[in-house]
């Protein structure tokens, strides 16, 4: 009991290993989030008005008298036509969208990115701006990460504002691409920036770092709304299981192992005090199991179907990325032939699942009924006959 007591003891008190999920949500204050930025951005930008958007652009920009620049910044940037065309249409009528990523292909204004390979074995990254009125330092980044450049830009619409690459240990140049540009569409202009860590709380509050962001961020006007998007974000708030709530809480994760241990004592000592006595002893109910199930009612009871829904949906892009091996950062008609070929699956089949999966994206709620359905649909492309 001394020795149990103490195994708990020591796990409640150590210090926690650090989490480099890149996350990229402005509620996290973990290395790779961006708690600090969104912090810092009303003293950026004293006179502008920013507001968090929680909800999908699609649904936000359907009323067209919205205004400002809409801000993305995560690992990736997935959106489907529908959406992107509804984001063309915002920037078209004169307002702004700043995204940085790492990987985004847009046919519409002919942009792609591909990766920057070195072929030093000493390696260093670099990222400069290439505005003579803004800070021209170049700076570093120590953590391993996706460099990528732009493969292909529109350069009658399309102005270069950054750079990067790596140097060598002699502080040569060996290899280097764009990673910043400014495309005009319409009355308005979409940013395009390919290093979102410079955003992050890691590389912010590395000391000189921060001046690189605040330089970046000087291309967006001030005189416009700041839509800062907290939806397409890859740690934002979710919960994807009730034993993955339970466990993410320290009080609740300490009840549940509590409860074990107690579990496992009682069937140790008071089991071998009865076996003396009964020479048959029934087995201990799985309290854990219904303890599970009561806590899954009760998130079920909530009716959150599209929490749920939007779960189930990022596992099939999951699937197919390691069992297909089919990238899914731009769903087409390329990627349906793709998929099909691969799964055993008609195209019709692939290209009826997405649509669907594309209407549960657009949709603030839905039922239970729709989410049934998209469950049978995934388990029907899964287990194709």
């Amino acid at each position: 009991m001394v020795f149990i007591g103490l195994f708990i003891y020591y796990e409640s008190v150590k210090p926690k290993p650090i989490n480099w999920f890149p996350s990229y949500a402005a509620h996290h204050k973990i290395p790779y989030g961006t708690f600090v930025l969104r912090e810092e951005l009303a003293d950026l930008f004293p006179q502008t008005e920013i507001t968090d958007i929680k909800i999908p652009p699609y649904i936000y920009l359907q009323d067209s008298t919205k205004t400002g620049t809409y801000v993305f910044i995560d690992e990736g940037f997935n959106i489907g036509e529908e959406e992107l065309n509804e984001l063309l249409a915002f920037v078209e009528r004169g307002n702004d969208v700043f995204i940085s990523t790492h990987g985004i292909t847009i046919d519409t204004l002919k942009v792609s990115v591909r990766p920057i390979f070195s072929t030093s074995l000493e390696e260093q990254p670099f990222f400069k701006l290439m505005n003579k009125n803004l800070s021209t330092k170049e700076y570093s980044f120590d953590r391993a990460f996706s460099n990528t450049s732009f493969y292909e830009i529109d350069t009658l619409s399309a102005v270069a504002l950054g750079k990067t690459g790596y140097t060598n240990s002699n502080d040569e140049r060996v290899a280097e691409g764009i990673n910043f540009i400014k495309q005009s569409f319409g009355k308005g202009n979409f940013y395009f920036h390919t290093f979102p860590e410079a955003f992050t709380n890691y590389f912010i509050l590395k000391k000189g770092n921060q001046q690189y962001t605040a330089s970046v961020l000087s291309y967006l006007d001030s005189s416009k709304p700041i839509l800062w998007d907290a939806y397409y974000k890859t740690g934002k708030k979710t919960i994807s299981s009730p034993m993955h709530y339970l466990l993410s809480t320290k009080s609740l994760r300490w009840a549940y192992y509590i409860t074990l241990i107690g579990v496992l004592l009682f069937v140790i000592f008071e089991g071998k005090r009865k076996q003396r006595n009964i020479p048959i002893i029934t087995p201990l109910k799985n309290q854990t199991l219904a303890f599970t199930r009561t806590i899954a009612n009760m998130y079920y009871e909530k009716s959150e179907h599209k929490s749920i829904a939007e779960q189930k949906i990022t596992y099939l892009l999951e699937f197919i990325r390691t069992k297909f091996h089919v990238p899914t950062v731009k769903i087409d008609t390329d990627f349906y032939k793709q998929v099909a070929a691969r799964s055993s699956n008609s195209i019709e089949k692939v290209e009826s699942l997405f649509n669907y999966i594309d209407f549960v994206h657009r949709s603030n709620q839905i039922t239970e009924e729709q989410l049934t359905k998209l469950e049978n649909l995934i388990n029907e492309f899964k287990n194709p006959l």
